[in-house]
């Protein structure tokens, strides 16, 4: 017989082990980690192990994960909170740049708005940017994770440009339309990387523009 058909036979008929109950304590396999042979129920304890250990591994990944987002919430919270005060625009930039760079420890933050209002002075938040990078925020879906190869974010960062490796690009939407853009940069290749998930960067932005959007009308 094939070992297909031996195993399809035990699995049609579960009553062989109940009828020949001694053959389960004679039969003897290798042991997985080599070095003797086990008994079948040896070999089925030792799987469960293993098991239980894979098990173990995925609920401490998953509460590492859990307190994770617990501490970016609370952080995030933090943020609302202070932004949510914020009476002035250089007070919602400040807000913005303080709670990145030291509780989100991201270290380049930089943002463009479309429209500067006559009521605000000249800055680097309201230079120019170019029509192709305005239509590249307006198609944004999500947050851009990724290189900063390429794109005209990347002189927003001044001196510290040529050392970045990866950056977010988070578009900034006020009555459904775009009105800037926010970009995060990092020295660390893995920091923003394609892939990654986009949903705390996703409410950054929406907090961001109704703060914005607020306090520059």
């Amino acid at each position: 017989m094939k070992s297909e058909e031996i195993a399809r036979y035990l699995q049609d008929n579960p009553q062989f082990f109940e009828e020949h109950a001694d053959l389960v304590s004679r039969i003897v396999i290798p042991h997985p980690h080599g070095g003797r042979t086990i008994s079948i129920t040896e070999r089925q304890m030792l799987s469960l192990r293993d098991k239980n250990k894979l098990l173990e591994g995925k609920m401490d990944e998953l509460l590492q994960f859990g307190e994770e987002n617990d501490s970016i919430s609370e952080k995030m919270h933090r943020l609302a909170v202070a932004m949510i005060a914020a009476s002035t625009f250089q007070a919602v930039l400040h807000i913005l740049n303080f709670h990145l760079r030291d509780d989100f420890a991201i270290p380049h933050v930089a943002l463009r708005l479309w429209n500067r209002p006559e009521n605000i002075d000249e800055l680097p938040e309201f230079a120019n940017v170019s029509e192709e990078l305005q239509v590249f925020a307006e198609t944004l879906g999500l947050p851009y994770c990724g290189s900063t190869a390429g794109f005209e974010t990347s002189s927003w960062f001044g001196d510290a440009a040529s050392h970045l490796r990866s950056q977010a690009l988070i578009a900034m939407r006020n009555g459904g339309g775009t009105i800037g853009m926010i970009a995060l940069g990092s020295e660390e290749a893995q920091r923003f990387y394609v892939g990654m998930g986009t949903l705390y960067l996703e409410r950054l932005g929406e907090m961001a523009s109704a703060a914005l959007a607020r306090v520059l009308r």
